[in-house]
């Protein structure tokens, strides 16, 4: 970030006074150091307001001179020369040579520190950047919006703005498809192309007349879209190069929808057909599409709402999509025969509820819903099931009842009550199984001792063959993981039952 030598000499507070070189006002300052050598040439590298009180500045006019046309080749953006100590005033023939090369020449009084005029600049600086980071700060969201709400022309139009340049996109057969303002000068033209012409992929240029052409492969990977061409009198900054990355990603992302929705839509136009056809169809790319929809663990579970009539179908698949979407999860909806069936992440319970108070209208008392646990992907089937077992014993109207809460409430009740002891023996004790699996206990023979003794500890631990104390935490162990009330005589019952069908 550098500042105009100009705003330097507008400083009142600092009581400096441009003696010579106005016509190099217009150089700019990134950094101010004071130096008391009589070559600091080798020492500096551009851009310096260079301050000395001229201690050791030669004493002969030719060697003055030598002096500031050496301080001009090394690109020294202006000298301030202070008085009062080694020099009651500029020598002369410095102020001319400062008007012969253009080299700004300021006169600094003595009671003016030069730690003073560091700060300042050093201040000004500051705030500068700033201001840029402010302006990316700004300038990006409104390009994603740009993207979201408008497309590639949009995007174009804020990094015009945010620029203050011309703005084009190239196609990869160097037409112009994008611009911003949308008139160009065909001799501008012809210098993009050149510089395009120069590297496949990215850089800056600089044509005839002084005009600073930056540009970028757009695209993704080793597919290229076109490039992406920004047109100004000066080179970009830092913060202005970070806003055309930014852009240039909108910009390849927006290329990349089509292609990718080109892709999926073949794949799933092949799918049909070959339904359609009777043909075997693999169906590895649809088990790999409803993984998207899994936790962290792997885990789904289902959400099965049981409607009375097609109209109240078709509402709550509208508010399922709603509140999953809402929610940050893929939809995975599935409506047919008054039924919907959604796919969620295992550890997405939480949000279910909300269906109760935000399905729309009067539907509600016509819909009965239901969760099944958590299940791996490919036990899509049985999570279904569960889910809609739990849906047959929800109330109309009521919150969603989880296939986990069946245990200990009516669940004999059910008719296909064989089915009901099925699932319940492969989900509900698959904590204690996979738990036993993992650690090396007994959890689930401590159980079914636990449960046909009907909780009586000493008969319990005779039975495996324990001491009470180790079965007492076995038993507290299970009922975490199972998360139900063993003190329950119904829950121990339909356990019982469910390690029954196990076989256990």
């Amino acid at each position: 970030m550098t500042l105009p030598v100009s705003w330097v000499s507008t400083r009142s507070d600092l009581g400096i006074r441009l003696a010579g070189g106005a016509a190099g006002v217009d150089r700019t300052v990134d950094v101010v150091l004071t130096t008391e050598l009589d070559e600091p040439f080798p020492w500096l590298s551009g851009g310096e307001l260079v301050l000395t009180t001229g201690m050791r500045l030669p004493s002969t006019a030719a060697g003055r001179a030598a002096y500031l046309r050496g301080l001009d080749d090394c690109g020294v953006a202006a000298l301030g020369f202070g008085i009062g100590f080694g020099h009651e005033r500029i020598p002369d023939d410095l102020t001319a040579v400062a008007d012969e090369i253009g080299l700004p020449l300021f006169e600094v009084p003595l009671p003016t520190p030069f730690a003073a005029i560091v700060k300042r600049v050093a201040a000004r600086i500051a705030e500068l950047r700033y201001d840029e980071v402010l302006r990316a700060s700004r300038a990006q969201p409104r390009m994603t919006r740009a993207l979201i709400t408008a497309g590639a022309q949009a995007i174009v139009r804020e990094l015009a703005a945010a620029l203050g340049a011309t703005v084009l996109v190239l196609d990869r057969s160097g037409a112009v498809v994008r611009s911003q303002p949308r008139a160009l000068d065909s001799e501008r033209l012809r210098a993009v192309r050149a510089a395009l012409a120069v590297s496949a992929t990215s850089g800056v240029h600089t044509d005839s007349t002084g005009m600073s052409i930056t540009y970028q492969r757009i695209g993704i990977g080793r597919r290229p879209h076109g490039d992406l061409v920004v047109l100004r009198d000066e080179p970009l900054g830092h913060i202005d190069q970070i806003l055309l990355g930014h852009a240039n990603s909108l910009l390849a992302l927006d290329y990349e929808k089509p292609a990718r929705l080109g892709v999926a839509q073949q794949r799933l136009n092949s799918h049909a057909l070959g339904l359609l056809l009777g043909a075997e169809v693999d169906t590895a790319p649809a088990w790999a599409q409803l993984a998207q929809a899994a936790d962290a663990q792997g885990h789904i579970r289902v959400l099965v709402a049981e409607c009375d009539s097609d109209a109240a179908a078709a509402t709550m698949h509208e508010a399922i999509a709603e509140v999953v979407t809402g929610a940050g999860y893929p939809p995975f909806l599935y409506l047919a025969e008054g039924r919907v069936v959604s796919v969620l992440p295992g550890a997405s319970a939480a949000f279910v509820p909300r269906l109760h108070s935000e399905t729309r209208g009067r539907v509600r008392k016509f819909v009965r819903l239901g969760m099944s646990g958590p299940h791996r992907v490919h036990a899509l089937a049985e999570a279904v099931s569960s889910a809609r077992l739990a849906a047959t014993m929800a109330e109309r109207g009521g919150a969603p009842t989880e296939f986990a809460a069946l245990t200990g409430r009516s669940l004999l009740s059910i008719d296909a009550t064989r089915e009901v002891l099925d699932a319940m023996g492969r989900t509900v004790l698959a904590p204690i199984v996979d738990y036993d699996a993992v650690h090396g206990t007994e959890l689930l023979t401590s159980l079914r001792a636990f449960l046909e003794a009907n909780g009586q500890w000493e008969s319990a631990a005779a039975a495996t063959g324990v001491h009470r104390h180790t079965l007492r935490k076995r038993i507290a162990t299970s009922a975490n993981l199972l998360d139900c009330d063993l003190d329950s005589a119904r829950v121990r019952a339909e356990l019982l039952l469910a390690l029954l069908a196990r076989g256990e």
